[in-house]
């Protein structure tokens, strides 16, 4: 299925294996995904998605998926399959927006919140305090050495299909997720209008690379990134 059949083998792709366990061998990907009578959406071909009209609205229209013979889509329609419930409350956000303000020119703060995340989010219901404390400050020693031994009682969930295409097809140090602590499907649209992420460099998740087992792993400021601060020595918060 346009993916190197052991992708599902790293750390990262657990929540996939199940649902990719039970896709079909034949056809395309999206007769494929069907197969699997996993999602609670259809999956057609692209070209059904018609002209003019939003990818999303059209899905929350049809009941339909327009997915398309590449490792991108393929992964979103493995996410329909792993993480139902939240693909449609996304779809359904998505779906409201448009509905009441059109596509325009830019999506909004809803919009590419929602877009954000639906491309490279993950979300940790359980992060343990002591490494929350630790990501908000940016002091990813403490988080990533120092509290490493909490990182077995779990681990964030990653969900974003373009996340898991680059982890899948060329993984690298830089890529970053956007994590949501809790559940996303809890967040009501101004929640997430204010972007509730935090930065995670994924390939720092003990476990998840060989070489994040030695310390100086973390040491690259240009990916594990110290916390910014504005004028008057406010903290920004954010994804930077």
């Amino acid at each position: 299925m346009v993916l190197p059949p052991t992708f599902v083998e790293a750390p990262w792709c657990a929540p996939l294996r199940w649902a990719w366990s039970r896709v079909g061998t034949v056809g395309s990907v999206a007769e494929r995904l069907n197969a699997a009578h996993l999602a609670p959406r259809r999956f057609v071909a692209q070209t059904d998605l018609p002209s003019g009209e939003a990818y999303e609205a059209y899905i929350a229209r049809t009941g339909q998926v327009p997915t398309r013979d590449n490792a991108h889509d393929a992964l979103n329609g493995l996410i329909w399959c792993a993480e139902p419930q939240r693909k449609l409350r996304l779809n359904a956000l998505q779906a409201e927006a448009i509905a009441a303000r059109g596509v325009g020119g830019q999506r909004g703060p809803l919009r590419d919140a929602l877009t954000l995340f639906d491309e490279n989010g993950a979300w940790w219901p359980d992060c343990p305090r002591a490494i929350e404390a630790a990501w908000r400050r940016r002091d990813w020693c403490t988080m990533f050495v120092a509290l490493r031994p909490l990182w077995r009682e779990s681990r964030p969930r990653l969900f974003g299909h373009a996340l898991l295409e680059q982890l899948a097809l060329a993984p690298r140090k830089g890529l970053c997720a956007h994590v949501v602590l809790g559940d996303p499907l809890t967040l009501s649209a101004e929640q997430w209008r204010a972007k509730p992420f935090l930065p995670l460099p994924v390939l720092g998740v003990p476990g998840w690379w060989p070489a994040n087992e030695e310390s100086s792993f973390y040491d690259e400021a240009s990916v594990f990134r110290p916390l910014r601060r504005q004028a008057g020595g406010v903290s920004v918060q954010g994804i930077q």
